[in-house]
């Protein structure tokens, strides 16, 4: 970890020449993303901490990585050797960035940011909170200088992704922007999300892991739309493509003289949890801003009818080769010496036999034994655990389909449990399905479901730190809002259409980890004197361990609910299935 306590060093060095105190590094890039390119990795080249979430703040003497519980033991692990502590963000004892910085800085001192990397409203809370002790925060890009060596942006291709796929034609998908636009008074709409960009231009690409993106941004207005993307990355198709809806096409980087170029008469709409604070600050100060949810971040996150059919037909290609993996991993766990990384690639290889596979949709999570506590765990060649007959493996994997998006998770025993990993085991079976059982009326949140998720373990004086359930996009991002269940609250409820996951988990360090995950759907239930109510149809297709179960837990309902489920799973899955595998397959799902 010399390195990493060197390229600190000359970040501080670029500091004093730059006249601040302290600057904050964080793990995202321009447009918001999750997972970004590796030209943004500012924060994993400057810590070595390479998990989806963080950020690095650092003084002249002290330096942190703020992250989340997901990340906690990640977090110890990557820091160790480096002049970086691990601030566990969410502890009663773990201060907020800018409070710490409050508290180590003294008045008059400068703290640098570069505010491409940082959104709209976040630049805004920091500056606010910031001046209150009377410490300033600078736009200045520190890193430009001192990663001298960084990746250059991708310059891979993007492809049209078909109307077929799709259900909505690009001009029907920018009326539809348009007449949101018009509701709220907006002349122009500014676009950095890159799903957001993929979907409604209707193209998709491979220039970050996992998410079918392309690195752009866009501009809508009354009249047209144009997207500022590189040129390296359009094919003569794409450009036909393009053409033929009218698409005006610019160089990524001219996004900011565009920019200065609005009208001062016209209203721009912007996302102020999206947009970073660099676009903003281009944007004429004349100009009316008028401040919004993006209208595509909830377009989107209703799928159409073609969009859910072609989610259904990739959860059965996933559910089948989920299940010759299963059946596999069952049937050579004593003759192979197979590891978490070992075990990750041939899930892989099951699914790259389905039609329309196009990658993963994240990185395999397989964690066995004590790893699979780590909730966001990565098994490096360091890492990597040989599986044994015994104990239990936690494996969270996803696919990304022409069809559609899939994520799940399933927690399997490898030989007998133990009476405290089936009572375990079905605290989180119980709470997965008393969620996907919920019935609640129209403008239901999700904070308002997630104790249904939890009050099994509570019950016991058990929790799990991270989110309930997460939006998913379709053939997008495996993470997708606007809606959630967790217990933060969040204003968005849920609609028809939306998907989301459902995973509860448990996790005893060292031990063992244990989560559910299928992905659902929202959609009516009936209508009654109290006006509309909603329900949840599980999408995923894949057996539930029931030699993990202890089935004088669960009531005659939720008995019926994982029999029924059961029963769907076989009856779907069989008949894409060799005689074999139907068989294995009947004997995993038989009723309890």
């Amino acid at each position: 970890m010399t390195q990493i306590n060197g390229r600190l060093s000359l970040l501080r060095e670029a500091m004093i020449k730059a006249g601040v105190s302290a600057c904050i590094i964080p793990g995202t890039d321009p447009h918001a993303s999750e997972y970004i390119a590796g030209y943004w990795k500012e924060r994993e080249w400057i810590s070595g901490f390479d998990g989806s979430a963080g950020t690095v703040a650092l003084t002249l003497e002290k330096a942190g990585l703020w992250t989340d519980s997901r990340y906690f033991l990640q977090g110890a692990d990557q820091l160790k050797g480096t002049d970086i502590k691990l601030m566990k963000q969410g502890l009663p004892e773990t201060p907020e960035i800018i409070p710490w910085l409050s508290v180590e800085l003294k008045k008059g001192d400068k703290v640098a940011v570069n505010a491409e990397m940082f959104s709209i409203n976040s630049f805004s809370v920091m500056k606010t909170e910031l001046a209150l002790n009377d410490i300033e925060l600078v736009s200045i890009d520190l890193m430009k200088d001192v990663w001298t060596d960084r990746p250059e942006l991708p310059k891979n291709p993007f492809f049209v992704f078909d109307k077929k796929y799709a259900g909505k034609s690009v001009g029907e998908k920018l009326s539809e922007l348009r007449s949101e636009m018009k509701k709220l008074h907006a002349d122009v709409f500014v676009m950095s999300a890159l799903d957001d960009i993929a979907w409604l231009f209707n193209i998709r690409g491979n220039d970050v892991d996992y998410n079918p993106v392309v690195i752009a941004y866009a501009l809508v207005d009354e009249k047209t739309a144009t997207l500022f993307i590189s040129s390296e990355k359009i094919t003569a198709e794409s450009k036909k493509y393009l053409d033929k809806n009218s698409i005006i096409v610019k160089g990524y980087f001219n996004i900011h003289d565009e920019l200065r170029k609005i009208p001062k008469t016209k209203a721009v709409l912007v996302d102020g949890g999206k947009l970073n604070q660099s676009l903003y600050e281009a944007i004429p100060a004349e100009c009316t801003k008028r401040t919004a949810m993006s209208p595509v971040f909830r377009l989107k996150s209703v799928k159409n009818k073609t969009e859910m059919k072609g989610v259904r037909n990739a959860m059965i290609k996933d559910g089948v080769a989920l299940t010759r993996f299963f059946m596999w991993l069952e049937r050579n766990l004593k003759k192979e010496n197979l590891t978490e990384l070992s075990i990750s690639g041939k899930l892989r290889s099951f699914r790259e036999e389905q039609e329309g596979f196009r990658g993963e949709s994240f990185g395999t999570i397989a964690g066995y034994a004590g790893h699979g506590a780590i909730v966001h765990y990565k098994a490096t060649p360091e890492s990597d655990a040989v599986i044994k007959n015994e104990g239990i493996l936690l494996l969270d994997s996803g696919g990304q389909y022409l069809d559609g998006t899939t994520d799940i998770t399933r927690t399997i025993a490898l030989n007998k449990p133990s009476k405290k990993e089936k009572r375990d085991y079905t605290m989180v079976l119980k709470g997965h399905i008393q969620l996907a059982l919920a019935k609640f009326p129209v403008n239901t949140r999700g904070s308002q479901l997630d104790i249904l998720a939890r009050k099994a373990m509570w019950d016991e004086g058990i929790n799990y730190g991270h989110g309930t359930g997460h939006g998913i996009g379709h053939f997008l991002n495996v993470h997708e809002g606007p809606q959630n269940i967790r217990m933060d609250e969040n204003p968005v409820t849920l609609q028809p259409g939306m998907m989301i996951s459902n995973e509860p988990g448990l996790y005893r360090t060292d031990k063992y980890g244990i989560r559910i995950e299928n992905l659902v759907q929202v959609i009516p239930a009936e209508k009654t004197e109290f006006g509309q109510f909603l329900k949840f149809e599980t999408l995923t297709l894949c057996y539930i361990d029931t030699r993990l179960v202890d089935k004088n837990m669960l009531t005659n309902v939720e008995r019926k609910w994982l029999n029924d489920y059961h029963q769907r799973v076989c009856k779907t899955l069989c008949p894409n299935l060799t005689e074999k595998e139907r068989k294995w397959l009947s004997r995993k799902t038989e009723a309890i």
